[in-house]
């Protein structure tokens, strides 16, 4: 075996071993409360989050979740959050496009944690963004209370869930929501602020404040049922529209309904026959290194991700840090911008750093930017970057302007873009690559992934010096022992913040997938983009090119 094949296998192993943790990770996520909770469910007569989405959801059809790692590992002192309480999935309802928003009531009764609402409003920004329809299938005992503060008042919170809702009533954009369980106070507004509101007997439930609160408010003695059953809500208030005999037949009229909604025009993005990838997209596990730091072929990466055949390289002698082109994915037009990690030569002969962005692979992707917004081209951002190039030579030579034309050129993109991080995710690298602050549509990492301001080694070497000065100041010595024993501390922590499970946990991504998926998420999402036809005419005077 040659040293390039054992370099493959030793790469293979060890992405794979990083993909059978993610599938162990998510498999544990799934069983949200626990078996014991999802056995409860069944005895009160309710499906859980995720049945109620599989009778909901197209039989074999695509399905891509939203933030399965919300919350992950954070909340340990109330005893956690699996998912955020709440599953979001993409998926198709009679053929339509549609994302679902489901309560799992077995994490703490559905109760809203603040991640809870940030994943909500992902899910309903997602809704407008692309106007597709939401359904929401309710089963939540509404605000967590030990948290309300972190949840209830400002402007990202709770609050703004209704308000999306009415903005998406007055644009058109489809809403449903079966009540299923419990749904109680402010999280009342939500399925009755949709434009249709089923309600399940004997199971579900709405009212603004239940019968303990009743009594204790106005001295009134009655029960849940009868306060805000289906009955109540049904023949007598009329707040609901259908009664249910239980969670399947609601499912089923939810598709029924679906099922007869009109069509809208398209926004015209253009797509073809698919053709697989020249290469097997599993062979991005050999290609990408277990050390990091090393280089790699970048436009091997992309051969495993296009359809064979369609790439056409812009400027590939010039700014060749980053790599343009035009191609298709699953048989979708896109604009791909990657960063190079080979390390190149500029045009003067001059070595330069792979996943480093210089002033001419800067401008090279500003240009591109504005070709693919005046061709309507979606654009797929593929990060590994380490940053802007530094010194005082980048400094002289404009390197601050230069960054600053691409991300103008990235924030006033008016096409659908995506993003994709492969490895490191640095600094205004992120920015400039379309990080989670530019408004992708959708943004996933690879469990290789790495996003923070800086890496990790190099954080740790100035948080060291600040670490030293300030003991210092206190006539503390540090030692040699004890200095190395500060720097592993702190690279411990700064890298534990920097994997792509930290930033999932808080949704800065959308999700962390297997690279061979990586063509599903962008082929649905441009699909999903494509409902939405809101697009300006893109004026290429707003970018200095």
């Amino acid at each position: 075996m040659t040293k390039a094949e054992l370099e493959q296998n030793k790469n293979e192993d060890s992405l794979k071993l990083l993909i059978s943790e993610l599938r162990n990770r998510s498999e544990k996520i799934a069983l949200g409360g626990g078996r014991t909770k999802i056995e409860k469910q069944h005895q009160q007569g309710k499906l859980t989050a995720r049945e109620r989405i599989n009778l909901l959801l197209d039989k074999d059809a695509p399905v891509i979740e939203i933030g399965l790692f919300a919350g992950w590992e954070m909340y340990k002192e109330h005893g956690g959050c699996p998912a955020g309480g709440v599953v979001v999935v993409i998926g198709y309802i009679c053929g339509r496009m549609c994302i679902v928003v489901a309560n799992d009531a077995t994490v703490k009764a559905g109760a809203w944690f603040p991640i809870t609402g940030k994943k909500n409003l992902r899910a309903q920004e997602i809704a407008m963004e692309n106007r597709i329809p939401i359904i929401y299938l309710v089963d939540s005992a509404g605000v967590y209370l030990p948290m309300q503060d972190e949840i209830f008042p400002d402007k990202e919170n709770f609050g703004r869930i209704f308000r999306n809702n009415a903005i998406m009533s007055s644009q058109g954009i489809t809403q449903i929501a079966a009540i299923m369980g419990s749904c109680v106070a402010g999280g009342a507004y939500l399925p009755i602020m949709s434009d249709e509101a089923l309600i399940v007997d004997k199971t579900g439930s709405i009212f603004l404040a239940g019968s303990y609160l009743v009594k204790a408010a106005i001295g009134e003695d009655i029960d849940n049922e009868t306060l805000g059953g289906a009955t109540t809500h049904c023949e007598i208030s009329g707040v609901t529209d259908y009664k249910m005999p239980d969670d399947p037949t609601a499912l089923q009229t939810i598709r029924n309904i679906i099922d007869k909604l009109g069509h809208n025009p398209k926004a015209g993005f253009d797509r073809k026959e698919a053709k697989n990838p020249a290469r097997d997209p599993k062979d991005i596990y050999k290609m990408l290194p277990a050390d990091r730091t090393k280089p790699f072929k970048t436009r091997e990466i992309i051969e495993c991700l296009i359809d064979s055949d369609s790439w056409v390289e812009y400027k590939e002698g010039y700014g060749k840090t980053i790599i343009t082109g035009y191609a298709r994915i699953d048989g979708w037009a896109v604009g791909i911008v990657a960063n190079n990690r080979e390390i190149v030569k500029n045009k003067k002969g001059e070595m330069q750093f792979g996943g480093v962005i210089y002033s001419d692979s800067a401008d090279k992707a500003t240009r591109f930017i504005a070709n693919c917004n005046q061709k309507k081209i979606p654009l797929v951002f593929l990060q590994d970057v380490t940053g802007f190039m530094v010194g005082s030579r980048s400094e002289h030579g404009g390197i601050i302007k230069d960054g600053a034309k691409m991300v103008n050129a990235v924030a006033n993109s008016v096409v659908p873009k995506f993003t994709v991080i492969v490895g490191n995710s640095y600094g205004a690298g992120n920015y400039a690559m379309c990080g989670k602050a530019y408004d992708p549509r959708l943004i996933v990492a690879w469990p290789t992934a790495q996003i923070a301001v800086m890496g990790g080694q190099q954080a740790a070497s100035v948080l060291l010096q600040i670490e030293k000065a300030n003991r210092a100041s206190k006539g503390e010595e540090i030692t040699p022992e004890k200095e190395k024993e500060l720097l592993q501390s702190i690279i411990s922590k700064y890298e534990n913040q920097t994997n792509p499970y930290y930033a999932a946990a808080r949704l800065w991504v959308d999700a962390i997938i297997d690279p061979a998926e990586t063509r599903q998420w962008i082929s649905m999402g441009i699909e999903m983009a494509n409902h939405n036809t809101d697009m300006k005419r893109y004026n290429p005077g707003v970018i200095q090119v």
